[in-house]
């Protein structure tokens, strides 16, 4: 059998790698359109959680990480003059560059064939019997294919340019910053002993102010963006001790949300995807690389294991590595939503606030607390000393009505809140009252929903209720009308038990949670 790989990146070459160690009998070559020692970026980060599979298939990516790469336990938020960590959240990252040459290395000493500075198309390829396309989220292979995939693309709202420091971070640290252009955030990690990799975003209002929109994005890539790199060197520089920023291809961007429904097509003849080319998550989630080396893991042993059967061997490929893709994707678009939105969060909360409120972004207080024991009590202690109780047994009052605690029974009636302890939800009635709204099941229904929301405000409601939609459409919207509507919020959620509801109330995504009857609070 003889593949082509299209693309010298990890996942490209990891399948080369295995490939040839499945059986030696098979002839693989790897075509990569850049030479072998260039790179774009700066490092690559793994959670220590998620690398078994891989390391299992192969030890190239473990000798690396421990020979090369930095490793740290602690997550740390900078957030106006504080400095808050949270332990329990090993990963480890390496230079790019000093990753691809190792996984180089490997591939050719287990025979599999490389050549760089040689870029490919379907027609160059005819010869082989399977193109496996790793040529990233550009992939020119996709693009040539007249096939139907079911592409779908969601562009992110926020802006983000990708740096390098001479500063060295002690681990993963997230540093926030307000211009008087607005508020601009940065993701920062050790990649060597040397240099650490500094990502920036913020919105494009913030983002145009403060005049970053002048670069020519048509320009060949290579160049920097040096007016960007002169504007956040000042404006990080006392938490960078006045380090510089390292440019390589650095400009500024739109994270692209990429999923694809088929990886694979027969016709003109046999391509594999695999990485970027038919699946992206937000950096922020740190799983681009190891969801191209998953990818690759689960091609070489779906075609090793059905030899000679190449259309099962793809379709056997889809079925083991898509869910764990899905299930990525679906926990990175709360991650990329909070960057959508970061700016009105530093401005509305707290330190401890802000940080309980990212990293409970994806996940639940209840695995939070188990990760970061210390971290949860101190955002518990900071809660209790300014209510005087704990999240949930907080008690509440606005405008003539008060519950006893956060967590308040809702009657429904066909699936809609009617009343909540006793206030009616609905039209306006003499005394206390409460509004109702359905969120949108997609995002794309927000701005009508947003329409509606500001008149409701208007008729003076004492909270306003957010029922339907999806976990996010809600947690959106409940957050659009307290923290920009200055109206509290109930959120009425049928999936909700007491970890969810801690979560939401102690995060500040919301003020009361709705419960049925006989939930245990």
């Amino acid at each position: 059998m003889r593949i082509a790989v299209a693309g010298g990146g990890p996942g490209g070459l990891f399948f080369a790698t295995l490939i040839k160690r499945a059986d030696p009998s098979v002839e693989v070559t790897v075509f990569e359109r850049n030479r072998a020692d260039d790179t774009f970026g700066f490092g690559v980060v793994f959670s220590d959680r998620t690398l078994a599979g891989i390391h299992d298939a192969d030890p190239v990516l473990r000798e690396a990480l421990t020979e090369h790469g930095r490793h740290w336990d602690d997550i740390e938020v900078r957030l106006k003059g504080e400095r808050i960590r949270c332990g329990g959240n090993g990963m480890a990252a390496i230079v790019r560059r000093t990753l691809l040459a190792l996984m180089q290395a490997r591939a050719r000493d287990v025979g599999a064939g490389l050549r760089f500075a040689t870029e490919v198309t379907l027609d160059d390829l005819a010869d082989y019997d399977l193109v496996v396309a790793a040529d990233g989220a550009g992939s020119r292979i996709r693009e040539q294919l007249d096939a139907d995939l079911g592409v779908e693309v969601e562009t992110a709202t926020a802006k983000f340019i990708w740096f390098g420091t001479d500063y060295l971070f002690d681990g993963l640290t997230f540093v926030h910053e307000r211009s008087p252009d607005g508020v601009f955030a940065v993701h920062g990690y050790p990649i060597s002993d040397e240099v650490s990799t500094f990502i920036v975003e913020t919105d494009e209002e913030s983002w145009r102010r403060a005049g970053l929109d002048e670069f020519d994005l048509t320009r060949p890539p290579g160049e920097s963006d040096l007016i960007s790199k002169e504007y956040l060197e000042k404006l990080f520089a006392d938490q960078i001790d006045g380090k510089r920023l390292l440019v390589n291809n650095s400009r500024w961007g739109n994270f692209r949300t990429r999923r694809t429904r088929r990886w694979h097509t027969l016709a003109p003849r046999p391509v594999a995807f695999l990485g970027d080319a038919v699946h992206t998550a937000h950096f922020s989630v740190g799983s681009g690389t190891k969801m191209a080396m998953e990818d690759a893991v689960a091609l070489s042993a779906a075609l090793t294991a059905q030899p000679g059967r190449l259309e099962a061997a793809l379709v056997a490929y889809e079925e083991a590595a898509q869910p764990s893709v899905r299930r990525i994707q679906d926990s990175a678009r709360p991650s990329l939503a909070w960057w959508e939105h970061f700016g009105r969060y530093h401005e509305a909360f707290e330190p401890w606030q802000f940080a309980y409120h990212f990293l409970s972004r994806s996940i639940t207080h209840s695995r939070l607390a188990r990760r970061a024991p210390d971290f949860v009590d101190a955002c518990h202690r900071s809660w209790v000393a300014s209510h005087g109780a704990e999240p949930l047994e907080t008690p509440f009052e606005n405008g003539g009505w008060s519950a006893p605690g956060r967590a308040v029974e809702v009657e429904l009636s066909h699936g809609i809140p009617v009343s909540a302890a006793g206030l009616p939800l609905g039209e306006p009635v003499e005394g206390p009252w409460g509004g109702v709204l359905a969120a949108p099941d997609a995002e794309s229904g927000l701005p009508e929903t947003l329409t509606t929301l500001a008149s409701l405000v208007r008729r003076g409601p004492a909270i306003v209720a957010v029922h339907g939609g999806t976990p996010l459409t809600r947690t959106l919207l409940t957050e659009q009308t307290r923290l920009a509507e200055g109206m509290p919020t109930l959120l009425v959620d049928p999936d909700l038990d007491r970890d969810k509801a801690l979560t939401a109330v102690l995060s500040g995504r919301t003020d009361l949670v709705g419960m049925s009857p006989g939930w245990d609070r």
